[in-house]
């Protein structure tokens, strides 16, 4: 956190269990905002507990935006409705923070009823992943943004996680390299 804390304002985090839960507070120690995540799958006694840490730090006061999951729909390890389940549980342990959930930003136009309980839609948007030229990747992800900008009900956008690889198999025109990852990182950034 000491080198980061100069360059950023928000950590996000994936986990409230196996020592994870220290990193929002040590975030907050160096005045850092913090969007915490519970991480929710096909395991429900360790969803409980990811849940319960999630709402323990939120009421300790570590947590700026409370994450429900993280592309478990794109993993399919749950329902839209046990996601929902879950976000209402936190929501109403937690009424006066944002909470939300984090998935591949179709997910949300496919899904108008989770966009209906998130209070801020977080998207992860990855043009590498679609098979997108370098060249137009920039452009790939300004219309990620837009599908899921028209899916949001008039809710603040975010995307939560974007990049390229530097090394790896070629996806379709989307080629893994070094230059590749450094052209996308000064295209998304300018």
């Amino acid at each position: 956190m000491d080198i980061i804390a100069p360059y950023t304002k928000w950590v996000r985090s994936f986990s409230c269990t196996e020592g994870n839960e220290f990193i929002p507070k040590v975030a907050k120690e160096k005045g850092l905002k913090t969007m915490v995540g519970a991480w929710i799958g096909n395991d429900k006694a360790q969803n409980d507990n990811e849940i319960s840490a999630l709402i323990n730090l939120a009421n300790q006061g570590h947590v700026d935006v409370a994450v429900v999951g993280n592309e478990v729909l794109l993993r399919n390890e749950l329902t839209v409705q046990e996601i929902i389940d879950y976000i209402k549980q936190v929501k109403r342990a937690l009424p006066d923070i944002s909470v939300s959930y984090v998935d591949a930003y179709y997910q949300f136009s496919e899904h108008p009823e989770l966009v209906e309980v998130c209070d801020v839609i977080l998207a992860n948007c990855y043009p590498f992943w679609e098979g997108c030229h370098i060249d137009q990747a920039s452009n790939y992800l300004q219309q990620m943004y837009k599908v899921v900008e028209k899916a949001s009900q008039g809710k603040s956008v975010m995307i939560t996680e974007t990049g390229w690889p530097s090394e790896g198999d070629k996806t379709n025109e989307a080629e893994a390299t070094q230059e590749n990852a450094i052209k996308y990182f000064i295209d998304v950034n300018n």
